[in-house]
């Protein structure tokens, strides 16, 4: 139940604030005031499309807030833990429409995405306006409506045959794309083949081919190295050279050793210093010699790993850039020959699984019609028995049934039919309906759904049009019947509908200078009757129509 709505700057209106119980609450003034803007608010809170035009001329942002009871509602508590909020029984929506394009949607005090209020707004209000009239009329919309009147269990044969539905065209999919591209499919298998072969004989090693880069500078620059390294042993040691570095350095050393006899203290350390220096280089000597002796050119392997090498690039460029991802290209590639020659995708397996499908779904679909029948027989009594109390007692309504292609829906083509006057014959309601006639048509199946759904608030936007009398006072029970067991809001020019209702709130415009404005206030009894007469006679309120109005009030 929607307790509370509050609108700032939106459109032409400033600061309203209305405040709404169970039962029915009524929403009057002249054309113009802003009742269809405050259904516009409505709508943008529970997930409509946000204008700028919306926002208040010289306002930076438009403000919706909406304060919603619910009760017992299993609906809103399964959608409210899929969107992660708590179950309290109590919500809070709030819409913000900014000047410059951008809005903001917050759900108990929370940020969150448009599509979250639409998919709460959905269970919360049910909007009904001129626009449904074209929906009732439009047979796109017949199934779709039709089901909404069915009960747990038929959900639960609707969803099994979408379900057996989906696994039907997926098989038909893969097995049209099997039969069609039969030898692309071939092709395709050879090729993948070829590279897992081409791939795996390479028997790739991401560490070992990692090191044969280094080894192949090593064995390609071999001769370099060994001029380098015989180069630098002949500068440390060379036994026909009295100015080898060891030899110079030995020199030095016997020489500092000689000089310390005489002065210990001040060459002794310098000594030992320069001896220091003789045993590293003498150790790095011997080192290079062994290295020397050590050192081996191959240069078959050298052919070896210029070959290993050449055929690494060449994976590489095929399926790089990098050694691991050729080793991914080669899973892939065996995931893919896997499903392509798996025993489940060959044609004749395929062919048994999709007529099985087939099968499956032919039985689905016979009992998902055999659930529209009967909920198609209800909705027919409700319906006729809703018009006979809207005055159209000789009209009669049908489903009427076509075969159709499969779908997610099934393999139906439903359409409402209506006979508003006997021997006529049954006839799309788009074709015979009035205006009068169609807000009729449209509130009786209204009203038999009403018993179906579990929206807390339903909403009638000028609903009544094209009717005047009798017909208007019992569209006024109708729409007030509907209330007992619930919310509903509407919005009418019609006396009977406007006196029939619990609470009465007047929409007006106020005009200045350089601004207009609506207001919103809750009448009176008296307020109402003098409301109520208004619409019977007009400015020049009699003392008959005052009474009338009265009276209307009173039954």
């Amino acid at each position: 139940m929607l307790q509370e709505i509050s609108i700032k700057n939106f459109a032409i209106i400033d600061t309203i604030s209305m405040q709404f119980d169970r039962g029915m609450s009524i929403l009057t003034g002249e054309t113009g005031a802003g009742k269809s803007i405050i259904i516009d608010a409505m709508n943008l809170l529970l997930g409509s499309r946000a204008q700028t035009s919306f926002v208040r001329h010289g306002a930076d942002k438009a403000e919706i807030e909406g304060l919603f009871f619910y009760k017992e509602s299993p609906e809103i508590a399964t959608k409210l833990e899929e969107l992660g909020f708590d179950n309290t029984g109590e919500l809070i929506l709030r819409r913000e429409i900014f000047a410059n394009g951008r809005s903001s949607c917050r759900i108990n005090g929370v940020l969150t995405p448009l599509s979250n209020l639409q998919a709460i707004g959905g269970f919360l209000v049910d909007i009904h306006g001129q626009h449904e009239h074209q929906e009732l009329m439009s047979p796109a919309h017949h199934l779709t409506m039709l089901d909404e009147f069915g009960d747990k269990k038929f959900l639960e044969i609707k969803q099994n045959y979408k379900e057996k539905f989906t696994t039907y065209k997926s098989l038909r999919q893969k097995l049209v794309a099997l039969k069609k591209n039969q030898a692309d499919f071939a092709q395709r298998i050879d090729v993948l083949k070829f590279q897992i072969d081409e791939i795996s004989a390479a028997e790739i090693d991401l560490k070992a081919d990692a090191d044969l880069y280094a080894r192949r500078d090593v064995l390609s620059h071999a001769n370099r190295i060994a001029e380098h390294l015989n180069s630098a042993y002949y500068s440390l040691d060379d036994d026909d050279a009295d100015n080898s570095s060891l030899s110079m350095v030995r020199n030095a050393m016997n020489e500092l050793e000689s000089a310390s006899q005489f002065d210990e203290k001040s060459y002794a350390k310098l000594s030992e210093k320069i001896a220091e220096a003789y045993y590293l280089l003498e150790d790095a000597a011997a080192d290079l010699e062994k290295r020397i002796d050590d050192l081996e050119f191959n240069p078959s392997e050298l052919i070896m790993i210029e070959d290993r090498i050449s055929t690494l690039t060449t994976l590489k460029k095929k399926y790089g850039p990098e050694l691991s991802d050729v080793l991914t290209y080669l899973e892939n590639c065996q995931k893919e020959l896997d499903e392509l020659t798996g025993d489940e995708n060959s044609s004749e397996t395929l062919e048994i699984s999709f007529k099985e499908a087939e099968q499956a779904l032919l039985v689905s679909a016979k009992i998902l019609a055999e659930g529209r029948a009967s909920i198609a027989k209800t909705l027919e009594a409700d319906v006729k028995r809703e018009l006979s109390d809207l005055y159209m007692a000789k009209a009669d309504f049908k489903v009427s049934f076509e075969p159709g292609k499969f779908s997610v829906n099934g393999n139906q083509h439903v359409e409402f039919f209506i006979q508003t006057n006997p021997g006529e014959g049954f006839k799309p309601l788009a074709k015979t309906a009035s205006g009068g006639e169609m807000s009729r048509i449209m509130l009786a199946i209204k009203s038999s759904f009403a018993q179906k759904e579990n929206k807390t608030s339903i909403v009638f936007d000028e609903v009544d049009t094209g009717v005047s009398g009798r017909v208007a006072q019992a569209i006024a029970n109708k729409i007030y019947k509907i209330s007992q067991s619930g919310q509903v809001l509407c919005i009418s020019h019609l006396p009977q509908v406007v006196a029939v209702a619990d609470t009465q709130f007047y929409i007006e415009k106020v005009q200045s200078d350089d601004s207009t404005t609506s207001s919103v206030r809750k009448l009176s009894t008296d307020e109402r009757a003098t409301e109520v007469a208004k619409m019977l006679a007009g400015d020049d309120i009699t003392p008959e129509a005052l009474a009338q109005a009265k009276k209307l009030l009173e039954k």
